[in-house]
Protein backbone atom coordinates (compact mmCIF):
# COMPACT_ATOMS: atom_id res chain seq x y z
CA UNK A 1 0.00 0.00 0.00
CA UNK A 2 1.54 3.41 -0.61
CA UNK A 3 1.83 6.29 1.44
CA UNK A 4 -0.79 9.25 0.63
CA UNK A 5 1.49 12.00 -0.63
CA UNK A 6 0.56 14.49 1.91
CA UNK A 7 1.94 11.74 4.90
CA UNK A 8 4.71 10.99 2.69
CA UNK A 9 6.82 15.01 3.02
CA UNK A 10 6.02 14.47 6.59
CA UNK A 11 8.14 11.11 6.59
CA UNK A 12 12.08 11.77 7.67
CA UNK A 13 14.11 12.04 4.86
CA UNK A 14 15.94 8.49 5.67
CA UNK A 15 12.25 6.99 5.21
CA UNK A 16 11.37 8.78 2.21
CA UNK A 17 14.62 8.34 0.34
CA UNK A 18 16.36 5.06 2.31
CA UNK A 19 19.13 4.21 -0.37
CA UNK A 20 19.91 7.91 -1.35
CA UNK A 21 19.96 8.43 2.62
CA UNK A 22 22.46 5.37 3.31
CA UNK A 23 24.23 6.36 0.39
CA UNK A 24 24.97 9.86 2.14
CA UNK A 25 25.76 8.18 5.13
CA UNK A 26 28.13 5.46 4.16
CA UNK A 27 29.82 8.47 2.06
CA UNK A 28 30.26 10.65 5.18
CA UNK A 29 31.28 7.73 7.60
CA UNK A 30 34.11 6.78 4.89
CA UNK A 31 35.44 10.45 4.66
CA UNK A 32 35.85 10.65 8.54
CA UNK A 33 37.78 7.18 8.31
CA UNK A 34 39.96 8.63 4.71
CA UNK A 35 41.09 11.65 6.80
CA UNK A 36 42.21 9.94 9.99
CA UNK A 37 44.32 6.58 8.35
CA UNK A 38 45.48 8.93 4.69
CA UNK A 39 48.97 8.61 6.21
CA UNK A 40 49.12 4.82 6.37
CA UNK A 41 47.40 4.50 2.53
CA UNK A 42 50.03 6.85 1.39
CA UNK A 43 52.39 5.09 2.99
CA UNK A 44 51.27 1.33 2.05
CA UNK A 45 51.43 2.69 -1.87
CA UNK A 46 54.89 4.31 -1.71
CA UNK A 47 56.06 0.78 -0.52
CA UNK A 48 54.37 -1.14 -3.18
CA UNK A 49 55.96 0.97 -5.84
CA UNK A 50 59.35 0.38 -4.40
CA UNK A 51 61.84 -2.52 -6.30
CA UNK A 52 59.64 -2.46 -8.92
CA UNK A 53 61.13 -4.89 -11.28
CA UNK A 54 59.31 -3.93 -14.29
CA UNK A 55 61.39 -0.47 -14.67
CA UNK A 56 64.64 -2.07 -15.66
CA UNK A 57 62.82 -2.82 -18.98
CA UNK A 58 62.41 0.77 -19.56
CA UNK A 59 66.21 1.63 -18.58
CA UNK A 60 64.48 3.38 -15.14
CA UNK A 61 67.03 4.11 -12.64
CA UNK A 62 64.14 4.71 -9.84
CA UNK A 63 63.82 0.98 -9.37
CA UNK A 64 67.86 1.47 -7.51
CA UNK A 65 67.38 4.82 -6.14
CA UNK A 66 64.67 4.06 -4.16
CA UNK A 67 65.53 1.08 -1.54
CA UNK A 68 62.90 -0.95 0.80
CA UNK A 69 63.34 1.15 3.79
CA UNK A 70 60.29 -0.48 5.82
CA UNK A 71 57.10 1.30 6.43
CA UNK A 72 58.34 3.74 9.86
CA UNK A 73 61.35 4.97 7.57
CA UNK A 74 59.03 5.06 4.70
CA UNK A 75 56.84 7.27 6.34
CA UNK A 76 59.73 9.75 8.17
CA UNK A 77 61.30 9.86 4.82
CA UNK A 78 58.19 11.68 3.84
CA UNK A 79 57.80 13.55 6.49
CA UNK A 80 61.76 14.74 6.07
CA UNK A 81 61.98 14.76 2.28
CA UNK A 82 58.64 16.31 1.44
CA UNK A 83 57.48 17.66 4.63
CA UNK A 84 54.69 16.69 7.03
CA UNK A 85 51.72 18.00 5.14
CA UNK A 86 52.90 15.82 2.23
CA UNK A 87 51.41 12.63 4.30
CA UNK A 88 48.05 13.74 3.01
CA UNK A 89 49.05 14.02 -0.64
CA UNK A 90 46.40 12.83 -2.59
CA UNK A 91 43.39 12.79 0.32
CA UNK A 92 41.11 14.96 -2.10
CA UNK A 93 40.55 12.58 -4.74
CA UNK A 94 40.38 9.61 -1.83
CA UNK A 95 37.55 11.29 -0.55
CA UNK A 96 36.16 11.67 -3.73
CA UNK A 97 36.67 8.38 -4.52
CA UNK A 98 35.22 6.85 -1.43
CA UNK A 99 32.02 8.98 -1.17
CA UNK A 100 31.14 6.84 -4.43
CA UNK A 101 33.08 3.70 -3.65
CA UNK A 102 31.12 3.59 0.17
CA UNK A 103 28.34 4.86 -0.93
CA UNK A 104 27.77 2.44 -3.83
CA UNK A 105 29.15 -0.61 -2.29
CA UNK A 106 27.22 -0.09 1.23
CA UNK A 107 23.55 0.56 -1.05
CA UNK A 108 24.07 -2.60 -3.47
CA UNK A 109 24.85 -4.80 -0.30
CA UNK A 110 21.96 -3.87 2.00
CA UNK A 111 20.20 -4.53 -1.77
CA UNK A 112 21.43 -7.74 -2.12
CA UNK A 113 20.50 -8.71 1.03
CA UNK A 114 17.33 -7.42 2.08
CA UNK A 115 15.45 -7.73 -1.77
CA UNK A 116 17.77 -10.03 -3.91
CA UNK A 117 18.70 -12.96 -1.06
CA UNK A 118 17.27 -12.39 1.68
CA UNK A 119 17.31 -13.59 5.11
CA UNK A 120 15.97 -16.52 6.79
CA UNK A 121 12.64 -16.40 9.23
CA UNK A 122 15.03 -16.43 12.27
CA UNK A 123 17.30 -13.47 10.69
CA UNK A 124 20.18 -15.95 9.73
CA UNK A 125 21.80 -14.54 6.47
CA UNK A 126 24.07 -17.91 4.95
CA UNK A 127 27.60 -17.11 4.62
CA UNK A 128 27.61 -17.82 0.72
CA UNK A 129 24.64 -15.48 0.72
CA UNK A 130 26.88 -13.12 2.44
CA UNK A 131 29.98 -14.06 0.53
CA UNK A 132 27.87 -13.32 -3.02
CA UNK A 133 26.23 -9.83 -1.79
CA UNK A 134 30.32 -8.88 -1.31
CA UNK A 135 31.89 -9.71 -3.82
CA UNK A 136 28.91 -7.70 -5.97
CA UNK A 137 29.09 -4.82 -3.89
CA UNK A 138 33.09 -4.31 -4.06
CA UNK A 139 32.97 -4.47 -7.87
CA UNK A 140 29.85 -1.93 -8.47
CA UNK A 141 31.11 0.40 -5.63
CA UNK A 142 35.11 0.23 -7.22
CA UNK A 143 33.62 0.25 -10.96
CA UNK A 144 31.91 3.28 -10.22
CA UNK A 145 34.88 4.75 -8.56
CA UNK A 146 37.95 3.94 -10.60
CA UNK A 147 38.34 7.23 -12.44
CA UNK A 148 38.99 9.03 -8.59
CA UNK A 149 40.55 6.17 -7.73
CA UNK A 150 43.18 6.34 -10.56
CA UNK A 151 44.28 9.66 -9.95
CA UNK A 152 44.74 9.62 -6.21
CA UNK A 153 47.27 6.44 -7.19
CA UNK A 154 49.16 9.31 -9.42
CA UNK A 155 48.68 11.60 -6.91
CA UNK A 156 50.60 10.18 -4.06
CA UNK A 157 53.56 8.99 -6.48
CA UNK A 158 53.75 12.89 -7.31
CA UNK A 159 55.81 14.05 -3.86
CA UNK A 160 58.38 10.58 -5.18
CA UNK A 161 58.86 11.44 -8.72
CA UNK A 162 60.06 15.13 -7.46
CA UNK A 163 62.60 13.49 -5.48
CA UNK A 164 64.20 11.91 -7.90
CA UNK A 165 64.92 14.99 -10.38
CA UNK A 166 61.38 14.26 -12.66
CA UNK A 167 58.84 16.69 -13.80
CA UNK A 168 55.38 16.79 -11.83
CA UNK A 169 52.55 15.27 -14.06
CA UNK A 170 49.33 17.58 -12.16
CA UNK A 171 48.94 20.98 -10.62
CA UNK A 172 46.08 19.34 -8.93
CA UNK A 173 43.03 17.34 -8.59
CA UNK A 174 40.91 18.68 -11.28
CA UNK A 175 44.42 18.95 -13.52
CA UNK A 176 44.63 15.25 -13.00
CA UNK A 177 41.51 14.38 -13.90
CA UNK A 178 41.78 16.77 -17.12
CA UNK A 179 45.31 15.28 -18.48
CA UNK A 180 44.07 11.82 -18.05
CA UNK A 181 41.22 12.49 -20.03
CA UNK A 182 43.02 14.26 -22.75
CA UNK A 183 45.73 11.56 -23.07
CA UNK A 184 43.65 8.35 -22.86
CA UNK A 185 39.95 9.46 -23.30
CA UNK A 186 37.03 7.97 -21.06
CA UNK A 187 39.10 4.74 -21.59
CA UNK A 188 41.88 6.22 -19.62
CA UNK A 189 39.72 7.51 -16.66
CA UNK A 190 39.48 3.27 -16.17
CA UNK A 191 42.73 2.45 -16.24
CA UNK A 192 43.70 -0.23 -14.46
CA UNK A 193 39.65 -0.97 -13.60
CA UNK A 194 40.17 -4.78 -13.88
CA UNK A 195 42.68 -5.55 -11.47
CA UNK A 196 40.79 -2.82 -9.23
CA UNK A 197 37.29 -4.56 -9.09
CA UNK A 198 39.38 -7.70 -8.38
CA UNK A 199 40.95 -6.43 -5.43
CA UNK A 200 37.59 -4.38 -4.46
CA UNK A 201 35.88 -8.09 -4.78
CA UNK A 202 38.44 -9.43 -1.93
CA UNK A 203 38.26 -6.52 0.22
CA UNK A 204 34.51 -6.89 0.40
CA UNK A 205 34.28 -10.30 0.71
CA UNK A 206 36.94 -9.61 3.89
CA UNK A 207 35.24 -6.31 5.19
CA UNK A 208 30.95 -6.35 4.56
CA UNK A 209 31.18 -10.32 4.72
CA UNK A 210 33.07 -10.33 7.77
CA UNK A 211 31.54 -7.57 9.55
CA UNK A 212 28.10 -8.59 8.89
CA UNK A 213 28.52 -12.36 9.75
CA UNK A 214 30.74 -11.36 12.79
CA UNK A 215 28.33 -8.44 14.34
CA UNK A 216 24.96 -10.93 13.46
CA UNK A 217 27.13 -14.05 15.19
CA UNK A 218 27.67 -11.99 18.23
CA UNK A 219 24.18 -10.70 18.54
CA UNK A 220 22.27 -13.78 17.97
CA UNK A 221 24.71 -16.05 20.10
CA UNK A 222 26.32 -14.30 22.52
CA UNK A 223 25.11 -11.78 25.51
CA UNK A 224 26.34 -9.27 23.47
CA UNK A 225 23.15 -6.48 22.19
CA UNK A 226 23.88 -4.79 18.91
CA UNK A 227 25.88 -1.45 20.93
CA UNK A 228 29.35 -0.30 20.10
CA UNK A 229 31.38 -3.35 21.60
CA UNK A 230 29.55 -5.51 19.05
CA UNK A 231 30.83 -2.96 16.37
CA UNK A 232 33.76 -2.29 17.74
CA UNK A 233 34.58 -6.56 17.24
CA UNK A 234 33.48 -6.56 14.05
CA UNK A 235 35.28 -3.93 12.56
CA UNK A 236 38.78 -5.19 14.07
CA UNK A 237 37.73 -8.42 12.24
CA UNK A 238 36.62 -7.31 8.98
CA UNK A 239 40.30 -4.86 9.11
CA UNK A 240 42.14 -8.34 9.72
CA UNK A 241 40.40 -10.29 6.72
CA UNK A 242 39.89 -7.89 4.33
CA UNK A 243 43.91 -6.90 4.44
CA UNK A 244 44.93 -10.62 3.80
CA UNK A 245 43.04 -10.88 1.05
CA UNK A 246 43.59 -7.96 -0.32
CA UNK A 247 46.92 -6.87 -0.53
CA UNK A 248 48.41 -8.87 -3.21
CA UNK A 249 45.35 -7.60 -5.46
CA UNK A 250 46.28 -3.77 -3.78
CA UNK A 251 49.64 -4.17 -5.03
CA UNK A 252 48.86 -4.85 -8.14
CA UNK A 253 46.74 -2.44 -8.91
CA UNK A 254 48.98 0.11 -7.66
CA UNK A 255 51.41 -0.77 -10.24
CA UNK A 256 49.20 -1.19 -13.04
CA UNK A 257 47.74 2.38 -12.10
CA UNK A 258 51.18 3.99 -11.66
CA UNK A 259 52.48 2.84 -15.03
CA UNK A 260 53.82 5.30 -17.69
CA UNK A 261 51.32 4.78 -20.83
CA UNK A 262 51.96 5.71 -24.34
CA UNK A 263 50.20 7.98 -26.52
CA UNK A 264 47.01 5.95 -27.20
CA UNK A 265 46.60 5.27 -23.16
CA UNK A 266 48.61 1.93 -23.05
CA UNK A 267 50.79 0.86 -20.50
CA UNK A 268 54.55 0.38 -20.71
CA UNK A 269 55.32 -2.17 -17.71
CA UNK A 270 52.26 -4.89 -18.08
CA UNK A 271 49.96 -5.95 -20.18
CA UNK A 272 47.02 -7.06 -17.85
CA UNK A 273 46.90 -7.91 -14.47
CA UNK A 274 48.08 -11.31 -15.34
CA UNK A 275 51.45 -10.19 -16.70
CA UNK A 276 51.83 -7.37 -13.84
CA UNK A 277 51.24 -10.23 -11.25
CA UNK A 278 53.73 -13.14 -13.07
CA UNK A 279 57.01 -10.36 -13.08
CA UNK A 280 56.57 -9.40 -9.65
CA UNK A 281 56.57 -13.11 -8.69
CA UNK A 282 59.34 -13.85 -11.00
CA UNK A 283 61.60 -10.56 -10.75
CA UNK A 284 61.02 -10.06 -7.03
CA UNK A 285 59.20 -13.00 -5.39
CA UNK A 286 56.06 -13.95 -4.05
CA UNK A 287 56.57 -11.47 -1.38
CA UNK A 288 56.53 -8.64 -3.08
CA UNK A 289 52.98 -9.37 -3.30
CA UNK A 290 52.88 -8.33 0.36
CA UNK A 291 54.47 -5.35 0.22
CA UNK A 292 52.89 -2.72 2.48
CA UNK A 293 50.98 -4.94 4.15
CA UNK A 294 51.60 -4.04 7.38
CA UNK A 295 50.47 -0.21 6.51
CA UNK A 296 47.85 -1.75 5.21
CA UNK A 297 46.77 -3.60 8.00
CA UNK A 298 47.58 -0.95 9.80
CA UNK A 299 45.39 1.32 7.79
CA UNK A 300 42.35 -1.14 7.33
CA UNK A 301 42.24 -1.68 10.91
CA UNK A 302 41.78 1.83 11.83
CA UNK A 303 39.58 2.41 8.82
CA UNK A 304 37.43 -0.01 9.09
CA UNK A 305 36.95 1.14 12.64
CA UNK A 306 36.15 3.99 12.32
CA UNK A 307 33.99 3.84 9.34
CA UNK A 308 31.55 1.13 10.96
CA UNK A 309 31.31 3.14 14.20
CA UNK A 310 30.84 6.25 12.71
CA UNK A 311 28.60 4.60 9.71
CA UNK A 312 26.45 2.68 13.01
CA UNK A 313 25.99 6.15 14.91
CA UNK A 314 24.88 8.05 12.25
CA UNK A 315 22.01 5.51 10.92
CA UNK A 316 21.10 5.70 14.61
CA UNK A 317 20.99 9.22 14.83
CA UNK A 318 19.23 9.43 11.26
CA UNK A 319 16.41 7.57 12.47
CA UNK A 320 18.16 4.51 9.97
CA UNK A 321 17.85 0.98 11.27
CA UNK A 322 21.11 -0.50 12.06
CA UNK A 323 23.50 -1.79 9.25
Amino acid sequence: MSVPEDEERLLPLAQRWPRASKFLLSGCAATVAELATFPLDLTKTRLQMQGEAALARLGDSARDSAPYRGMVRTALGIVQEEGFRKLWQGVTPAIYRHIVYSGGRMVTYEHLREVVFGKTEDKHYPLWKSVIGGMMAGVVGQFLANPTDLVKVQMQMEGKRKLEGKPLRFRGVHHAFAKILAEGGIRGLWAGWVPNIQRAALVNMGDLTTYDTVKHYLVLNTPLEDNIMTHGLSSLCSGLVASILGTPADVIKSRIMNQPRDKQGRGLLYKSSTDCLIQAVQGEGFMSLYKGFLPSWLRMTPWSLVFWLTYEKIREMSGVSPF
